[in-house]
């Protein structure tokens, strides 16, 4: 079986070994790690039987995919490190935000490299991330959705700009969904209810409505229609989002955080 490699053994790096191990997608004998904080690897390695790189040097020239998950800021120190010891046949694969291909290519020439902007729900199994690929690893891009889809579902790109959206809607995204529970939370505790009660009524509901408008063919659009009564509860609420600009400001919020990716990658 081929070898895999990651540079990083942050929480992303983390949430993928054990997605690939567990949905068989590589064996832990398979699977290699380098990282400048020794304790981090002794844990993977103590809980998935991994093997341990000296340096992002040995790895880069053992494996025939080789991760990058590591900070932006680190980027070009790691690509310095590696660049005259990774293989001109490797699949190299980075999901860092903002970090474009030309940038990498700078580094390590015209080798094969795929893009991803997975999000943090990966860790919990039910990710979703966005691939895009140069020409030269088309051929490979079958087998960097294998990984990803161990932690969730990936989706293919045809244009490395739209990573920049991808990482506004659903790189950031749980932040917004997030925000929402925490103020539904403090919401229902100013109500009376029970802080444990509100944390376990909020979380439930926002579990069951992502399922079903999975489940479901309608537009969200037409499911929150169907939850809401003329002159109801519901309604009420409605309208003091609507008043206060809520929708509006969510979708500049999102615009907003397009223009930052955009930014951070220039």
């Amino acid at each position: 079986m081929a070898l895999i490699g990651f540079i990083g053994s942050g929480n992303m790096a983390l949430a993928l070994i054990k997605g690939i191990i567990d949905k068989n997608v590589y064996n832990f004998s398979n699977i290699w790690v380098s990282d400048v904080d020794s304790e981090k690897l002794r844990t993977l390695k103590n809980q998935f039987g991994i093997n341990i790189a000296e340096n992002n040097a040995q790895l880069a020239a053992m494996v025939d995919i080789v991760v990058l998950s590591v900070k932006p800021q680190v980027m070009d120190k790691v690509l310095d490190e590696i660049k005259d010891s990774i293989r001109k046949d490797t699949i190299v694969v980075s999901i860092a935000a903002g970090v474009r291909i030309a940038r990498i290519i700078r580094y390590l020439g015209n080798v094969a490299i795929v893009r991803v902007m997975p999000n943090t729900p990966a860790l919990a199994g039910f990710g979703v991330a966005g691939i895009y690929s140069n020409p030269k690893a088309q051929p490979a891009i079958e087998k960097v959705k294998r990984i990803f889809n161990a932690v969730g579902q990936s989706l293919i790109l045809d244009d490395e700009s739209m990573l920049d959206a991808v990482t506004a809607v659903s790189g950031s995204g749980p932040a917004y969904f997030f925000l929402l529970m925490e103020k539904m939370i403090d919401a229902a505790v100013e109500l009376g209810i029970d802080s444990e009660i509100a944390r376990k009524l909020v979380l439930q509901t926002a579990k069951g409505s992502a399922e079903l408008a999975l489940i479901s063919n309608d537009h969200p659009a037409e499911l929150r229609r169907k939850v809401t009564s003329p002159n109801g509860t519901t309604e009420a609420a409605l309208k003091v989002f609507t008043e206060a600009g809520l929708e509006n400001t969510l979708v500049a919020g999102i615009k907003r955080a397009h223009s930052r990716s955009v930014e951070l990658s220039e």
